[in-house]
């Protein structure tokens, strides 16, 4: 793929604003629904500031060799939940979080340090072309209903007559607000002359919100509830509780170190324990998903991440960055799929951008106008961009599978439970511990690789 930023080019100022500004808006409207899931006094605001925090550390770690943004990671949802369900109190949670992100993020250095000693040459047998293409397939279509569900989905709620909280909108409604998005998106890419080409999801998401601005006011004005996309009372509740105040304008992050400090007089050791196999377990779970992940932008830039900077640095960057990012905002943070998309479709590779984007993710944390923005953006409207961005994922997995000879059943076979296991969705439950759709496919299609890879004598 020719990049029109390569990875260690420098945008110019204005644009290098503009740039970050779009990696943000690909990643921050899933960064924030971790915590907004999780609720427990968990701030969105305060995982943006984890979140690029993170990316920072993972930034150094790679030594600004790997162009891709960390966010929440919806793989430990689970162990958070439990890390609260097991507290007496909210700010023990907030310590199980901090002390469970440790945990696993331990995990990553341990097997970084075994990578460095032993090399990758054995990771490359074990997942060949054949297996990680059909892998990195599966991260995008595992996500295919996730963003279909979204681009039918208005934000507004209201109360039907068996006392449901029920959305407003027509599906239909939403579905117009996210296929403008997804239009806009499409053409600025493949027609859009320099900088439209390089900013398709900002010109799509504004072009969306417009659309959906206009529906709402139009169901608000003529009672229309069916029009209705758009909470607009995220802004009051963000900006103007209890009125207008410096709140209004500029708020410090609930930092979530703050709080756990609160929880250490009730810490315990059955509750260390329980955070620690809440935790653990998924760590090595997503070791597999950072493979897949660092392969797929490795197919993107055109130079294996796995050599240089080596999955060790690779894996030391995303579990210390995980660290950081739970000691801050209280979610583990991974390599986020929107971001490698959005690299890919723009073409625009540039570690400044990244870190561009993580600074500004950090000091958009306390700008409460912005965050209320972000969690203002409809799901119909991310909906439309995330067909884009998960689709392109699932392509640029199919397209590493060109070069293998799918003729031989060897091949065939593996890529065939790998493709059907992970659509089907195929997961695995121990306790609270689950090997997602993608583990588990990636573990199916390399069992099948080995079991199928002896060849007869004739074929030596």
């Amino acid at each position: 793929m020719k990049l029109i930023f390569d990875v260690q080019d420098r945008p110019k100022g204005g644009q290098l604003v503009i740039f970050a500004l779009q990696q943000m808006l690909a990643i921050l409207a899933a960064t924030i629904a971790v915590p907004v899931i999780i609720g427990n006094g968990m701030s969105s605001a305060a995982a943006m500031f984890g979140a690029g925090v993170g990316t920072l550390v993972y930034i150094m770690f790679t030594r600004r060799k790997s162009p891709v943004f960390l966010g929440s990671s919806f793989a430990f949802i689970g162990s958070m939940s439990a890390a609260f369900a097991g507290g007496v109190s909210m700010e023990l949670g907030m310590l199980g979080l901090i002390i469970g992100a440790f945990a696993a993020g331990l995990i990553y250095v341990l097997i970084a340090a075994i990578v460095k000693k032993v090399g990758v040459g054995w990771l490359n047998k074990l997942m060949p072309p054949v297996v990680i293409g059909p892998t990195v397939a599966i991260i995008g279509l595992s996500l295919a209903g996730n963003a279909v569900g979204d681009f039918q989905t208005g934000d507004v709620k209201t109360i039907n007559s068996a006392g449901e909280s029920v959305m407003a909108a027509s599906p239909y409604a939403a579905m117009i607000c996210g296929l403008v998005t997804l239009a806009v998106v499409m053409l600025c890419s493949t027609y859009g002359k320099k900088m439209m080409k390089l900013l398709p999801f900002v010109i799509g998401i504004i072009a969306g919100y417009g659309c959906a601005s206009i529906m709402t006011l139009i169901g608000n004005a003529a009672g229309i509830d069916s029009l209705k996309i758009i909470d607009f009372s995220v802004f009051e509740s963000y900006m103007f509780d209890g009125g207008v105040s410096l709140k209004t304008f500029i708020s410090v992050p609930d930092l979530v170190f703050l709080k756990a400090i609160k929880g250490t007089g009730e810490l315990t050791a059955s509750y260390l324990l329980m955070i620690i196999v809440a935790y653990v377990p998924v760590a090595l779970v997503c070791f597999a998903e950072h493979v897949a992940d660092h392969k797929n932008l490795s197919s993107v830039i055109e130079r294996d991440l796995l050599t240089d900077p080596g999955l060790s640095a690779t894996l030391m960057g995303d579990g210390i960055g995980s660290i950081a990012g739970a000691f801050f905002g209280g979610c583990p943070n991974t390599t986020y799929g929107e971001s490698v998309g959005c690299v890919a479709i723009t073409k625009n590779a540039s570690i400044v951008t990244i870190i561009a984007a993580a600074i500004g993710c950090i000091l958009s944390s306390f700008f409460t106008p912005f965050v209320a923005f972000i969690d203002s953006i409809p799901a119909c409207v991310m909906g439309g961009v995330c067909i884009a961005l998960y689709g392109f994922i699932a392509v640029s997995g199919l397209k590493m599978l060109k070069e293998v000879d799918l003729d031989d059943n060897r091949n065939l076979f593996t890529a065939s439970v790998i493709l059907i296991a992970g659509i089907g969705g195929l997961s695995i439950s121990f306790s609270s511990v689950t090997i997602t759709e993608v583990a588990a496919a990636l573990i199916l299609g390399i069992l099948t690789n080995v079991m199928l890879s002896k060849k007869a004598p004739s074929e030596k």
